[in-house]
């Protein structure tokens, strides 16, 4: 089985800007390579979507690039696991906007902040 820095893991992304300003999505990475993502917003929280494939790259010892599509959109997202700021880049045939937010790693009793030093190899293609 293939391992990265966020396989296994289940992130918050809040953005500050751009068409989902001021909302929160729920990132869970899989072991088999998916992701599921949902709202987790007030008293309507969304319903689980689940992608089939991301792709990750590790950029740095504390920063790694992810893209999946969706719905006709690419989502690709910067990880800073240093300041745990991301920068994200969602796109379809007709428009693309640029979102700037923050994350942080969810587990079952506490938040925590994550470090991707742990990760075992420089640069992943997530195959299911």
């Amino acid at each position: 089985m293939k391992t990265d820095a966020i396989r296994g893991k289940t992130f918050r992304w809040t953005f500050t800007d751009g068409p989902m300003a001021k909302r929160t999505f729920e990132h869970s990475f899989e072991h088999k390579g998916s992701v599921t993502f949902r709202s987790i917003d007030g008293d309507t929280k969304g319903k689980p979507t689940e992608i089939g494939k991301y792709e990750l790259a590790q950029v740095s010892a504390t920063v790694c690039a992810l893209s999946y599509l969706s719905s006709g959109y690419t989502l690709t997202v910067i990880l800073d696991f240093e300041t745990h700021n991301l920068f994200a880049f969602s796109s379809n045939e007709k428009a693309m906007s640029l979102q700037h937010g923050t994350f942080e790693e969810i587990t079952a009793v506490h938040p925590r902040k994550h470090s991707i030093k742990d990760a075992k190899t420089p640069t992943q293609s997530q195959d299911p």
